[in-house]
């Protein structure tokens, strides 16, 4: 008994040093709406939503600075999760772009797709990220798509922001 409990705790450690769920949650509401299982690999981090009860289409989705998704003020109108600041950017690009791309945010990840019935489940690689570098931060859900650039709209359109999750330090 006691060589099967310490073989499970091998197997947890090891499953959690290459993976973590991020539990997702409407920011209006505080609703849970599912997770987003990060997993590292030798291409990048994998992203798997398991997502539901989101609006149908393409979404902006980002790794953003802090892992505060408190409200915040700018302008005098509220920003849900403003508390998480901006696209993670350590190299201070200040430059929106693909999740492939060297020159802008680290934090820019291909679009979340959310099919007809409001479910997320596609997968997205950020071949750029290590797991290591985006805990403690924060994934970010916005309302519109994103174009990958800073033009028509800045931040590629994504819009207010309507999710997120805390990624756990641990």
């Amino acid at each position: 008994m006691k060589k099967i409990l310490l073989l499970s705790g091998i197997i947890c450690t090891f499953l959690q040093s290459y993976g973590i769920e991020v539990p997702i949650k409407d920011l209006k509401s505080g609703k849970d709406l599912g997770i987003v299982k990060i997993e590292e690999t030798k291409y990048g981090l994998v992203f798997k939503p398991e997502l539901k009860n989101l609006i149908p289409g393409l979404h902006g989705f980002h790794i953003h600075e802090k892992g505060d998704l408190s409200t915040t003020k700018k302008d005098g109108k509220d920003v849900l999760g403003g508390g998480a600041g901006g696209h993670y950017d350590p190299e201070k690009t200040g430059k929106h772009g693909y999740p492939w791309t060297e020159d802008n945010h680290k934090g820019d990840l291909p679009g979340l797709y959310v099919d007809s019935n409001g479910e997320a489940t596609n997968p997205v690689l950020a071949p750029r990220l290590t797991l290591e570098e985006i805990k403690g931060r924060s994934i970010m859900i916005h309302e519109h798509g994103d174009n990958h650039m800073d033009s028509p709209q800045p931040l590629g359109g994504g819009g207010p922001r309507m999710a997120a999750g805390i990624i756990p330090k641990n």
